[in-house]
């Protein structure tokens, strides 16, 4: 950094110059210029500049020629060609144009009249545009982009020359726009009418009830893109949709989606790889937290530069209510940027939900270790590679446009202004009121030594004063020649209040303490030598994380995902489920599946665990959970089409917990909002995994039905979704699966054409909903039905039957027992409450005999729980079964094991303790069907995902880190 001039000569003459100095004319040919129109060729050159290079570079003393509002040559050469006009930038700072990525500059947000009633429908009325109103995929930002002085004078404030700007409402968005920041009309500043596509995970300003889900949105994107892929091979078209016919004619842009953490992210990538292309995924700041696994997408990002608010601790009580996540992302979050690079992610930053702290946050990103270099690409050569503008943005190549901000330092580093934002050829003065005072000072108090650090916000000044490590802000007022402060020491604590006039290098002047004495004062600009001006190396040491990453980021973490290790479990009482029923004996595991199963066993290598005393059963399997999803039921009256595999939450912490009552598995099902729901996940139980390595793999798939007053709304006589009664919930199954079958027999005919017909016939419209409603009728995908009265039991194994399948299990079937011989002759299973009674209407006949029941008429019959606190003791609801209906013990505890694994057609793999199955297992402290038993180890596929000796730890570990975090917010409040 040069030393400073205030009012020299130099600046005079330069300000005197461009007070002069005409706009260059990109005016439209056809315009007529109200007065003389202004040809002149404006060329000018930028002498004795350190001008930034990419990749960190920095060529010093650097020419920088421009003409005609682009650039022309960066040089080291000290010779300007004739016809330039030479500007001596005596050693400031040079960077290409700040490129934002995603911003709503200049686009309106759409105005919708909300109707009196909800639009249950899937159609828009009015449009040729697509059936479902959150599809807004011929939208154009460019055709109602308006300029906005206010707003791109605070970006261009902050150094940016270019934003791309969108309409950030729907599914599918439409395309954005890539417009310059200067004083052109709005037909000029836009320089790239369609440069991306956009996406999103709601349906903004939609009104009709689906997508209504994080799944349905998923869902609805696959179907879109189908159906534009069907379309646009149509010719001529079958009917008009604009949003069909954009995303194919834009199909080649670059494809933006917006995800708010990075679970949704993981799977926004995976939609992507399903249709062979890759999003540019703008992400919400969390990135960090599973930055290995956002590497593998392949998926460049787009960051904002935006921080968490501290939490609110200052109250005892209140402070025990926020999470540890919660505080760990607010201590972590500033270094989201730094780890990306670490990890070889690329990203563009934006200043999205941060333009008033962005510099703020940026500079604190690079203190906490974010390369300089990747920090200034990110914010130029990066996102114009994502946008594919790279000839016209981004650097000081020649031939792109003239966009460069001169600044008086290094921009990352604190003092640090933009003093001239440059755009097309146009210069725009910044902090125009600091005439470079902005920097450091030391600050000589009588014979205290202290240091002021200057900045300005626009015209504002802003002072703070340091003494050591301790820091104080100051008032201050500032003109041309006087200056006035007003601040406490920070160590003695004395007020002071001071006036002063300009010098050479500052200012002096004196003042009096809060007793009256008179004090001298003075503030000297701490030059900076050339050896640093040339300095733009990293710093020596990158800060260490305050905190660890834990997997999963919750309380009950682990800084590693555990592993599996061999071992052998000793003496201890092992509930096989199989022949065998109950032993003392041992258990050998060897690469997460039981290895062996004998009396003193001995193996090499392996851990010993002493179960002398204690009860080894396989592990718990919960046959119908809504646990860890981040959105349970999506609305439409047939919703086949969504994947709860697309919604599992792997910080979810009631998988901890469930791992603390002994289970291992679990379905996690759709709701029972509509007859047809959602396509289910299995999961096992692996805490800290990812939510695709949760999913057991090469299980069967399922779908969720429901029946009765859930489905037909009686709680909601506002509703007016189709069906309203029971008899319109049977015709639902009816005309779904007619149609599935009419959907089978057209690609029949197709599949069953030669290949030289196939290529002169075109393949029928896929269709998400009937291939899963095929799917059954295949015997491909099971059927897990909600279900409580027995006429609506009869009704849909008649269904079934007229379709030539079977329904798998009727899960609840609180009137089970009624119809149970029916069942086990249709081959359904019952997967059912232990003594749930009378909380609605439709359960006013259930009794807690209704599992020995079924079980007595041939029924394979599970315990489900259906809710979060009941899954953790369903070895307990089990024994419920004993003491209602005399059910054996073992036989109760198959109700939650074995049973359930037959129902997820896994007691090959799971269920019971054999040589060969998963090591899915539960060490118990006590009789397993006891309410006295407690977990003391749960194993899934021989990893100890829980045990309570390390429960313990967890939780004094989790004390200190709160404590730890809690003192930290604190102590920066203070």
């Amino acid at each position: 950094m040069k030393a400073p001039h205030f009012v020299t000569l130099q600046f005079i003459t330069t300000a005197v110059f461009f007070q002069a100095l005409p706009l260059a004319v990109h005016a439209q040919e056809n315009a007529t210029p109200n007065g003389i129109a202004d040809r002149r060729t404006n060329a000018y050159a930028f002498t004795h500049a350190t001008i930034y290079q990419g990749d960190g570079e920095f060529l010093n003393e650097g020419t920088l020629l421009i003409r005609d509002g682009k650039v022309v040559e960066v040089s080291s050469s000290d010779t300007i060609p004739p016809g330039y006009f030479e500007i001596d930038l005596q050693g400031d700072y040079i960077y290409p144009g700040f490129i934002d990525a995603y911003t709503e500059y200049g686009v309106p947000e759409l105005e919708r009249e909300q109707p009196s009633t909800r639009q249950e429908n899937l159609f828009s009325s009015g449009y040729a545009s697509n059936v479902n109103d959150a599809i807004k995929a011929d939208f154009r930002a460019s055709t109602v982009f308006r300029s906005d002085e206010e707003v791109r004078g605070k970006f261009r404030n902050l150094g940016f020359s270019t934003v791309l700007s969108l309409r950030a409402d729907g599914v599918a968005r439409g395309t954005s726009t890539l417009v310059t920041l200067g004083s052109e009309n709005a037909n000029e500043s836009v320089i790239v009418p369609d440069a991306a596509t956009h996406y999103g995970l709601n349906k903004g300003t939609s009104t009709q009830l689906v997508p209504n889900s994080l799944m349905g949105a998923f869902a609805l994107l696959r179907q879109t893109y189908l159906d534009a892929q069907w379309f646009s091979a149509q010719q001529p078209r079958p009917f008009t949709d604009h949003s069909l016919e954009a995303l194919a004619n834009f199909s080649a842009l670059p494809r933006i989606i917006e995800v708010s953490n990075w679970q949704q992210g993981l799977t926004a990538d995976k939609v992507g790889d399903e249709f062979s292309f890759q999003y540019v995924l703008k992400t919400s700041g969390d990135s960090y937290k599973r930055a290995g696994l956002i590497k593998e997408t392949g998926a460049a990002l787009i960051v904002p530069m935006e921080f968490p608010t501290a939490p609110a601790v200052d109250d005892i009580l209140l402070a025990d209510e926020v999470s540890l996540a919660d505080l760990k992302h607010w201590e972590l979050a500033p270094f989201n940027a730094r780890i990306l690079a670490e990890n070889g992610i690329t990203f563009a930053i934006s200043s999205s939900g941060a333009t008033s702290d962005f510099w703020k946050n940026l500079r604190t990103a690079v203190s906490n270790g974010l390369p300089k270099g990747i920090a200034i690409d990110a914010l130029t050569r990066i996102p114009a590679q994502i946008l594919d503008a790279e000839n016209l943005v981004g650097s000081l190549d020649a031939g792109t446009l003239a966009n460069f901000i001169i600044t008086s330092g290094d921009i990352l580093e604190a003092g640090s202004i933009v003093t001239e934002n440059w755009i097309r050829g146009n210069r725009y003065e910044i902090n125009s009121d600091s005439d470079g005072r902005t920097g450091v000072y030391q600050f000589t108090l009588n014979d205290q030594s202290l240091e002021l650090e200057l900045s300005f916000d626009g015209a504002t000044p802003k002072a703070s004063i340091s003494q050591d490590t301790e820091t104080e802000s100051a008032k201050i007022e500032l003109d041309d020649d006087i200056i006035s402060l007003n601040f406490t020491s920070p160590q003695s604590q004395t007020r002071f209040r001071l006036t002063g006039w300009s010098t050479e290098n500052g200012w002096q002047g004196n003042g009096v303490d809060a007793e009256g004495e008179v004090v001298d004062w003075r503030l000297d600009r701490r030059l900076v030598t050339d050896a640093e001006n040339e300095d733009n190396s990293e710093p020596t040491t990158i800060p260490s994380l305050p905190g660890k990453i834990l997997y999963p980021f919750s309380a009950y973490g682990r800084e590693s995902v555990p592993t599996a290790s061999d071992l052998v479990i000793k003496g201890a009482t092992v509930w096989t489920n199989e022949d065998t029923d109950i032993l003392v004996t041992d258990v050998l595991v060897r690469d997460g599946k039981i290895a062996e199963i004998g009396n003193n066993l001995v193996a090499d290598g392996v851990t010993v665990v002493d179960g002398r005393g204690k009860h080894l059963t396989p592990g718990i399997i919960d046959e119908h959970s809504h646990i860890a999803l981040f959105s349970i039921n999506e609305s439409a009256t047939n919703s086949s089409m969504v994947r709860m595999k697309d919604v599992v939450n792997s910080e979810n912490i009631n998988i901890y917990r469930n791992l603390a009552g002994g289970v291992v598995a679990a379905q996690l099902l759709h709701g029972s909002a509509n007859p047809i729901g959602g396509q289910s996940a299995i999961v096992k139980m692996r805490w800290g995994n990812s939510p695709r390595d949760l999913l057991i793999e090469g299980a069967d798939e399922y779908i969720k039905f429901a029946l009765g007053e859930n489905v037909k709304r009686s709680s909601n006589p506002a509703s007016v979704r189709y069906p309203q009664t029971r008899m319109g919930v049977e015709q639902v199954f009816v005309n779904a699966f007619s149609q599935a079958q009419e959907y089978g027999k057209e690609w029949d005919t197709y599949n069953n054409l030669s290949r030289s017909q196939q290529r002169n016939t075109l393949p029928p419209r896929r269709d998400l909903v009937h291939e899963a409603m095929l799917e059954i009728l295949n015997h491909e995908r099971f059927v897990t039905s909600h279900s409580y009265v027995q006429s609506e039991i009869n009704m849909l194994m008649e269904v079934a039957n007229s379709f030539d399948f079977n329904i798998n299990t009727f899960t609840h079937i609180l009137e089970g027992y009624k119809v149970a011989d029916k069942m086990a002759e249709h081959g359904a299973g019952g997967s059912t409450f232990s003594d749930w009674w009378g909380y609605k209407w439709e359960v006013r006949y259930a009794i807690p005999y209704n599992a020995a029941l079924m079980q007595q008429a041939g029924v394979v019959v599970a315990i489900n729980s259906d809710d979060a606190e009941m899954s953790r003791r369903l070895n307990q609801e089990a024994a419920k079964a004993v003491k209602y209906g005399n059910v054996n013990e073992i036989d109760a505890l198959k109700m939650v094991t074995l049973n359930p694994a037959k129902l997820l057609h896994l007691d090959d793999r799971m269920g019971s303790i054999k040589v060969g199955k998963d090591a899915d297992l539960v060490l118990w402290t006590d009789h397993p069907l006891s309410v006295y038993a407690a977990a003391d180890t749960t194993w899934v596929d021989g990893v100890a995902y829980y045990s309570r000796a390390e429960d313990l730890q967890l939780r004094q570990e989790i004390a200190a880190e709160r404590a730890r975090i809690i003192a930290v917010i604190t102590a920066e409040k203070e």
